[in-house]
C-alpha cells in the first residue's frame, strides 16, 4: 500500500508542477485556465489518497468542494475568455515588443519623411511650374 500512496504522490505532484508551469508560462487565458483545471484535479487526487490512505471518510465533502470550486472556476473563466479579442491573451516576449516598438518608429519616421516632402519638397512660394 505504501508504494501505492508514494508513486500516486509523485504524479500528483509532477503534475501539479508541470500545471503552474504552465499556468506562469501561458501564452494564452485558456492555456491558464486549463493549467488551473488540472492543479485543482491533481488537489483533488492528493486529498482522495490521503483520504485512502488514513482510510477517512469524512474528507469526501472537502473532495466534493474543491472539485465543485475548481469546476465553476473553469466554467467561468472559460466563458468570459470565449469573447476575447484575437491576440489580447497572449503575453508578448522581449523581442517581439521591441520588434513592434521598431515597426512603429519606423512608420512614423516614414509619415515623418511624407509630411516633410510633401511641405517642403514642392515648388518655392511664388513659382509657377508650366
Amino acid at each position: 500500500m505504501i508504494v501505492a500512496v508514494v508513486v500516486a504522490g509523485a504524479f500528483l505532484t509532477v503534475a501539479a508542477v508541470l500545471a503552474l508551469i504552465r499556468v506562469e508560462k501561458g501564452p494564452s487565458m485558456l492555456d491558464r485556465t486549463v493549467a488551473l483545471d488540472i492543479t485543482t484535479s491533481a488537489i483533488v487526487g492528493a486529498i482522495a489518497v490521503e483520504a485512502a490512505w488514513s482510510r477517512r471518510v469524512d474528507t469526501v465533502p472537502i473532495l466534493v468542494a474543491v472539485a465543485l470550486v475548481g469546476f465553476v472556476g473553469s466554467v467561468t473563466i472559460a466563458r468570459f475568455a470565449a469573447v476575447e479579442p484575437e491576440g489580447e491573451g497572449r503575453i508578448l516576449t522581449k523581442e517581439e515588443v521591441a520588434a513592434l516598438e521598431a515597426e512603429r518608429l519606423a512608420a512614423e519616421d516614414a509619415d515623418l519623411a511624407a509630411h516633410d516632402a510633401e511641405h517642403h519638397g514642392g515648388p518655392a512660394q511664388g513659382e509657377v511650374h508650366r
